[in-house]
């Protein structure tokens, strides 16, 4: 019959789409880092989960949490790991230097140029403006990666309500992220530890 006959349980299922060399590594993260004005998540988001597919929501929501909770940016937390995984040091070395490369060489020409002209009333405009596109595109990848939040161990109530009081404790009540990290993450690590447990 033409309709194939069902895979058997014990056959492999077929495997994600990963980086096929350092090399490859370097130059998606170099692309990707020189289209992050105003911030390369989003960017890392669209790239390595819509476009590449070399993560899953889920994937690419685990290696931001642990980023994120670790000293030092998030972005270069995630490439590190994510380069480490598929090709050892030398994956972490071509992703950390594709997101830095190019853009540290505009950076310090783009610094120099604003040295120069950051007494400008339109300068300032501008850079004011690309602040609220930054924190507009953190929000859509925020918003992105929600859909996530149905798959969690945690539970939909709970990892919502973990998402308000971070929210709450960081933007409201301006609570240093060394207070809100032992006071919720901490409780949340047990509660999704007994609930797989259970």
């Amino acid at each position: 019959m033409s309709g194939g006959a069902p895979a058997s349980p014990g056959a492999a299922e077929p495997q994600a789409p990963a980086p096929a060399s350092c090399r490859e590594l370097f130059w998606s993260f170099q692309a990707l880092a020189l289209q992050g004005f105003g911030g390369v998540l989003p960017v890392a988001q669209r790239v390595l989960v819509e476009e590449r597919r070399w993560l899953s929501k889920t994937e690419f929501l685990a290696l931001l949490s642990l980023s994120q909770v670790l000293p030092g940016p998030n972005v270069i937390n995630l490439a590190l790991m994510f380069g480490d995984t598929h090709f050892g040091w030398r994956g972490a070395v071509a992703a950390v230097a594709g997101l830095l490369v190019a853009p540290l060489l505009i950076v310090l020409v783009l610094a120099a140029a604003v040295q120069q002209a950051g007494h400008w009333p339109w300068v300032q405009d501008a850079l004011r403006g690309m602040g609220v596109v930054a924190a507009g595109m953190v929000l859509s990848t925020a918003f992105k990666l929600s859909g996530a939040l149905r798959h969690n161990r945690l539970g939909l109530v709970v990892s919502g309500a973990l998402v308000v009081l971070t929210a709450a404790c960081i933007g409201g009540f301006r609570w240093p992220l060394l207070w809100v990290l032992p006071a919720l993450a901490l409780p949340a690590c047990g509660w999704a530890w007994h609930r797989q447990r259970g």
